[in-house]
């Protein structure tokens, strides 16, 4: 597994996401949470194939797809309704010393 760095801790705001895209790896969706934790999963929600990270509605630890209101939560990518069933790809989150947030794939 390699950490992969996507920015410094800085240039993510409480409760936001953003998609990240590294070679050979789905897209992963990095979330920052109102607390200042961070979490990562795969980017597409796993109902109909949408952008969690670009168009996820972050509350808490959950983040709603905007299409057909499927929830996951970021900490373990655990569907927590229908239409989802099938849970999401989690990935560890480090952040070092120096500030940087990387996504360890």
């Amino acid at each position: 597994m390699t950490a992969h760095p996507v920015g410094p801790k800085a240039d993510f705001e409480p409760g936001t996401a953003r998609t990240v895209k590294f070679e050979g790896v789905e897209p992963i969706a990095v979330f920052r949470t109102e607390d200042g934790e961070f979490h990562a999963t795969s980017d597409t929600c796993t109902h109909e194939e949408w952008s969690l990270g670009e168009d996820g509605d972050l509350e808490g630890t959950e983040v709603t797809c905007p299409l057909h209101l499927a929830r996951f939560d970021i900490r373990t990518g655990a569907p927590l309704c229908f239409p989802a069933s099938v849970p999401l790809t989690s990935y560890p989150v480090e952040v070092d010393a120096d500030g940087t947030v990387s996504v360890v794939v």
